[in-house]
């Protein structure tokens, strides 16, 4: 029986054409020779404005000859024309998968997977690229984009400056690159020359003057960057970037209605059609700012909108399935009986140690480590993603046919004694290749979002290091998730029943790892640093083996950027207007409330209802 049914990626293809396609009984190419002139017919009909006729020819070849790269291609060029967005990415994958040796479609492929905030999956497209093309500056341009977005930026800048060296030349786009580069490893003074070299080269990018207002916002140059945007404003005017970027220097400035006033949207039927349509983070700014003024079933409004306008746009729902066995497989390793039988690593005494700060996004970890790397002991690492890229070669290392953490059986074999010894190298050896590591300081930092899921394998490679948990109450947390747009667990941020989700499953798994595995693990309430900041930096400071130090205390006056969505917040006083932020929002959360109140109680916490 043939099947008819449709791809739901949205091809205009059968399934058993597109996404169900088994690539295996593909002929070679060459056999489709003699369907060449329908391709030409289809390029004909595009060139002549005939959108329609153009896609019959390509889809009717493409039922033909499934495999044809020139064809999916095509289709794959008015997919991404129409913003038919699942199908364009279906389509580039198709043609990766089919020739992992082609270049422009790998390059398309990671701008995609870069565009939609898959680091991981990114990477992995960016470094075939470079083992395509090694001397290919596009190659190295986009491994640049894509590690200094995933916060590896000292392997970016390498990679930035590759692309220099390639071009023989000053090249104005990528000096601005390498200066969004260096201001996200704090070297503001060298991005700042970058920035002004570029516009010399080249004035009238908009990119790179918007990426320069941006870093003077975020060194608190809020003059120049106004300055800046009034130029970006001209180049393109109503670009909501621009808009956004200048609602947020505002707001910075407690400005807080005139920032508002840029975020405005025109009702649908206005009389005058809006100039700019908000996109998901304009409205999460314009919730942020009108939950500033008090006005609060307006604020959840523009969140909710945002989450939803972010789905119509093509942003991932829940990995519900993936997150659920993680946390299973995760469970049933880690036990108190297998774990008194594993090794533990050494500890290396000849590098800086770290000191783990986890909690679910939004916790307050920026908070505490801002507080931290102020003392001169203690390096700022920020979000380190090297616990997670362990989980995933691991296998390779160990030699082992299972995946994490199965895999760590292997340490039972005599040839793998040392297996968690060249594990914890492998992370020590990039922390100090990223550059991170100061004079002087025998600690750094990792805050990477949910490292949680991974206390087991932590505890195991640094028996002896710190694990600060930063707790705060589950609703102020779901709120402050929802009223941004986050990446990290499994994409929970989605949705508002999602993150509660999610928020459960970790939970669970920190109760899990707590009865069961050994570790140096300290809970810190956000509420309770804010109440009371010494006593809570005494506790911490003591409990990582480190003098106190009362600049730690005026964590605000810590110069380094905080690359997260906190960053702003940070360079503030400790204020308590987050405590409790839910309480306003509590008719809002009602869908969530009976799925996070074993939680709330489990922690110590309680719902306060209004009477």
């Amino acid at each position: 029986m043939v099947d008819f049914t449709p791809c739901p990626c949205g091809s205009g293809l059968r399934r058993v054409r597109c996404c169900g396609l088994d690539l295996s009984t593909l002929s070679p190419p060459e056999a489709a020779n003699a369907l060449v002139p329908m391709l030409a017919q289809a390029e004909a009909a595009l060139k002549a404005g005939d959108v329609t006729a153009a896609e019959n020819n390509v889809r009717h070849m493409l039922e033909l000859a499934p495999g044809r790269e020139d064809a999916l291609l095509f289709l794959y060029r008015l997919s991404r024309q129409q913003n038919r967005l699942e199908a364009a990415e279906a389509l580039i994958r198709r043609v990766v998968a089919i020739n992992p040796n082609n270049f422009g479609a790998t390059n398309e492929l990671t701008l995609m997977l870069l565009g939609k905030g898959a680091l991981a999956e990114a990477e992995i497209h960016a470094r075939n690229a470079i083992r395509i093309a090694p001397r290919n500056a596009q190659a190295h341009n986009l491994m640049g984009l894509v590690l200094t977005e995933a916060n590896r930026p000292v392997i970016g800048e390498y990679h930035y400056r590759r692309v220099l060296e390639l071009a023989e030349g000053e090249e104005p786009i990528t000096l601005a690159n390498l200066a969004w580069n260096l201001k996200n490893q704090g070297r503001i003074d060298e991005a700042r020359a970058l920035y002004k070299r570029s516009m010399e080269l080249k004035p009238d990018v908009l990119q790179t003057v918007l990426g320069f207002a941006k870093m003077e916002e975020a060194d608190r140059k809020f003059g120049a960057a106004l300055e800046l945007l009034d130029e970006a404003e001209r180049l393109l005017p109503d670009n909501p970037s621009v808009q956004l970027t200048r609602a947020t220097v505002l707001a910075r400035q407690k400005k807080t209605e005139a920032a508002l006033a840029i975020l405005h949207e025109p009702e649908e039927d206005a009389e005058a059609a809006p100039k700019l349509r908000l996109g998901p983070a304009e409205l999460s700014e314009k919730g942020r700012l009108l939950d500033q003024l008090g006005r609060y079933d307006e604020a959840f409004a523009a969140f909710d909108t945002a989450k939803k306008r972010a789905l119509a746009f093509g942003a991932r729902p829940y990995m519900a399935e993936a997150a659920n066995d993680l946390a299973a497989r995760l469970k049933g390793f880690f036990t108190a009986r297998r774990l008194q039988t594993l090794p533990v690593a050494e500890v290396r005494r000849d590098f800086p140690q770290p000191v783990f700060i986890v909690g679910f996004p939004r916790s307050g970890t920026t908070l505490i480590e801002q507080t931290l790397t102020v003392h001169p002991r203690i390096s700022a690492g920020d979000e380190l993603p090297y616990i997670n890229d362990i989980t995933q070669i691991m296998p390779r290392l160990l030699a082992s046919p299972l995946n994490y953490p199965d895999a760590l059986a292997e340490l039972w074999m005599g040839d793998q004694r040392e297996g968690l010894n060249e594990l914890r190298d492998y992370y020590l050896n990039r922390a100090a290749k990223s550059g991170i590591f100061k004079e002087g300081a025998d600690f750094f930092t990792d805050k990477m979002p949910l490292n949680e899921m991974h206390l087991g394998l932590i505890a195991l490679l640094f028996p002896q290091s710190p694990i600060i948990h930063v707790i705060r109450h589950p609703l102020d947390v779901l709120l402050s998730v929802y009223s941004n747009h986050l990446t990290h667990g499994f994409f929970c941020a989605a949705a508002m029943e999602s993150i509660a989700q999610h928020y459960n499953l970790v939970a669970e798994l920190i109760a899990h790892y707590r009865e069961n595995v050994n570790m140096r693990y300290l809970p810190v309430r956000y509420e309770d640093m804010v109440v009371d900041q010494e006593a809570n930096v005494r506790k911490i400071l003591d409990f990582a083996d480190v003098d106190f130090d009362p600049r730690c205390l005026s964590f605000e006056q810590n110069t380094r950027y905080a690359r997260t969505a906190s960053y702003a917040q940070v360079t503030e006083k400790l204020y308590d207007r987050s405590r409790y932020r839910y309480r306003p929002y509590l008719a809002h959360l009602e869908p969530v409330l009976e799925t996070l109140a074993p939680v709330i109680e489990r922690l110590g916490y309680v719902i306060d209802k209004p009477e």
